[in-house]
Formats: structure tokens, C-alpha cells, sequence
């Protein structure tokens, strides 16, 4: 029997997050995906549920669920997609859908083609030969590391005289760190350059304790990094994006601030800490996390396709 496909809503949340927790099992060996980041993710500003989400069910049961945004607002297009491993018809069936839309709103921003990224686990529920099959490629590695954190041990950081690090504490210093992400990543791979409200949404501020926020400063260049972090994610303390000034770097302003997470971690009762990095990163991000010791978790790579 062919699968019922149809938008996701918001409601649709929990069963959405049992779906991504039971390939997480496969894929990783133990769930940890939330329900509150499920939820973000339905709130993206830049995705229309009624036409850029797909629910696909066997009978009463979820197997495939997709979702897509436009962040770019020209041909670059992202989409997330997750389906049982038994249930490959009714993954690639969604999948055709979103490429079709992908175009849609690529050609709708003006563009020629829609260039669609997607991230799946090395060892993905997904078929990848019928993948490439369909024309996608993988063309760049991240790795998940985490690292272990305690209370005695991770203390924070002796500041190196003309030095400061402190946390983002008004709106002034939110808009700080927008400025200095988008400085910071601008030559990383897929970097797409997004506004103040845009990056807000991007990054659900409404639910971002900004208390773990930290800002890097020196006494000849200002302001010149920051770290970006969140606790509300079950299986570990996260960080989500550590940047410096490319002026800055080779100082150690990075790991003064890795440093500082970890603290704060540990001293919240945390026993891990983790954070994603691309492997091909030229700024020697992976070389200094390896140095503070973490150690690979998992590993994504990034599928893309162009659709013309």
C-alpha cells in the first residue's frame, strides 16, 4: 500500500522526534534528538509547513518526515530528510517532492537551479546508492565530537594579561555577536549571510540562555570572537558556533573561550560537552579541539544536488 504523505504542523512535534530518536539509534546508537528542537525547527522562519514539510505514513506509523528552507534567498536551498530503513519508497517519494519544491522556490528567487544540500550520518538509514542514482554527491565531512567535563578538573580560564572574556550580557552585545559570526564564518563552506532577525530565528534565540554566550576581547583589536552555547539539549551541553576574527586568530582567544564552556558546563553538572566541525575547516578549528580533547562522536557529510 502506497504511503500517506502530508505537511507536518506543529502538533506534529512528538512524533516527529520519536521518528529522528529511532534513527538515532540506528545511526548512532542511542537517541538524542529533543522534542524542544523538533519544535524549533517547525518555527523556522524561512520554512512554509504547508508546502515545505512532508510526513510520510505506513498505516498509522511515521516513516519519513522532510522538512525545507530557503536561507539564501537565491539558488542555495536546504533540506532535511529522515526515513526508516525498511521504508526506502516512501523516503524517495518524499524526496522527489522536496527536490520539486527546491526548484520551486529556487526559480522563485530567480535563480537558474536550486543547489540543495542535505546532511546525513556516514552510515545513514537512507540508500545511498539509489541516492546517487538520483544525481547527489557527498562533498563535505563534519564530525560530532564531545569531550568530557567535571567540576574539580574544568575551571575557567586564567585570562592572559590584555584579555578579556566576558558573557553577553544586553541586546548591544546580541547584535555583537551576530556581527562577529558573520565576519567570522564568512569564507566557511556554506556560509549563507543572514540578517539580525534572521539569525535570531536561525539560532531560537527565544529559547537561548544568553548567559552562555561569552564574548572575546583584546586590548589593540576590540571585540575579536566569540562562543555560542546552549544547555538545553539532553544528551550533552552543546556548542553551537565558536568564531574569531580572521585578524585575531593565533592567539588563543578559541580556546579560552572552548575553555570557559566547559567550565560553565561542568559547574552546571554537565558531564559532557559537544559541538560539530568541518573536517576541511582551514581556520585549524578541528587541529585545537583535538587539543582540548575532544573526541569524535559521529560523523555527517553534507549531499548535494543540482536541480535545473
Amino acid at each position: 500500500m502506497p504511503a500517506t504523505v502530508r505537511p507536518a504542523t506543529l502538533a506534529d512535534a512528538p512524533v516527529i522526534t520519536e521518528l529522528l530518536n529511532a534513527v538515532d539509534l540506528i545511526e548512532i546508537g542511542r537517541p538524542e534528538t529533543d522534542l524542544h528542537t523538533v519544535e524549533a525547527d517547525l518555527k523556522h522562519p524561512d520554512a512554509d509547513l504547508e508546502r515545505d514539510s512532508w510526513l510520510a505514513f505506513d498505516n498509522d506509523k511515521l516513516v519519513t518526515y522532510g522538512l525545507l528552507w530557503d536561507e539564501s534567498g537565491g539558488e542555495r536551498i536546504d533540506i532535511d530528510h529522515y526515513v526508516l530503513p525498511d521504508h526506502q519508497e516512501a523516503g524517495f517519494e518524499v524526496l522527489a517532492a522536496m527536490e520539486a519544491r527546491a526548484l520551486e522556490r529556487a526559480r522563485s528567487n530567480g535563480a537558474a537551479r536550486a543547489v540543495v544540500h542535505m546532511h546525513l550520518n556516514v552510515r545513514p538509514t537512507t540508500d545511498t546508492a539509489r541516492l546517487r542514482d538520483r544525481g547527489w554527491q557527498d562533498v563535505r565531512r563534519y564530525h560530532v565530537l564531545r569531550r568530557p567535563v567535571d567540576r574539580a578538573d574544568d575551571l575557567p580560564p586564567a585570562l592572559p594579561d590584555g584579555i578579556r572574556v566576558r558573557p553577553c550580557a544586553t541586546e548591544a552585545d546580541k547584535e555583537l555577536v551576530h556581527r562577529l559570526y558573520q565576519t567570522s564564518f564568512a569564507q566557511h563552506f556554506d556560509f549563507q549571510p543572514r540578517s539580525y532577525e534572521a539569525w535570531l530565528g536561525d539560532i531560537d534565540a527565544d529559547a537561548l540562555d544568553w548567559s552562555l554566550v561569552w564574548i572575546a576581547e583584546t586590548d589593540d583589536l576590540g571585540e575579536a570572537g566569540f562562543l555560542l552555547s546552549r544547555n538545553d539539549r539532553e544528551a550533552m551541553g552543546w556548542i553551537r558556533s565558536i568564531g574569531v576574527l580572521p585578524e585575531a586568530r593565533g592567539r588563543g582567544l578559541g580556546g579560552l573561550l572552548l575553555r570557559q564552556a566547559f567550565a560553565a558546563f561542568a559547574a552546571l553538572g554537565r558531564d559532557t560537552v559537544g559541538l560539530g566541525v568541518d573536517t576541511s575547516n582551514a581556520t585549524g578549528a578541528p587541529q585545537l579541539y583535538r587539543r582540548h580533547g575532544m573526541a569524535v562522536h559521529f560523523a555527517v557529510d553534507t549531499w548535494e544536488t543540482v536541480l535545473v
